[in-house]
């Protein structure tokens, strides 16, 4: 525990926002997760699972919760991920 109080603070506020980070970064992972699995089953509904991770890999990196940088890339990969089963 911290004895200087504005240290305290920081640990306070660390640990709020390490829980809101936590949501968004879950919520990107569940959405990823769950379009992999919809285009792997060649499901008409991947469309939008991949719009709807899109979204969310951009919320994450807006506030902060990943790189914007690493959503980039992971929308990257699920696209290209996507386009070719649409191809195929």
């Amino acid at each position: 525990m911290p004895n200087i109080r504005s240290a305290a603070k920081r640990a306070r506020q660390d640990e709020h926002r390490r829980e809101r980070n936590r949501r968004y970064r879950s919520a990107a992972r569940t959405a990823v997760k769950r379009a992999r699995t919809l285009i792997e089953e060649s499901d008409p509904g991947a469309g939008e699972a991949v719009r709807t991770a899109a979204v969310a890999l951009d919320r994450a990196a807006q506030r902060g919760a990943i790189h914007a940088n690493n959503a980039a890339r992971r929308k990257s990969r699920l696209m290209l991920q996507y386009s070719k089963a649409v191809a195929a």
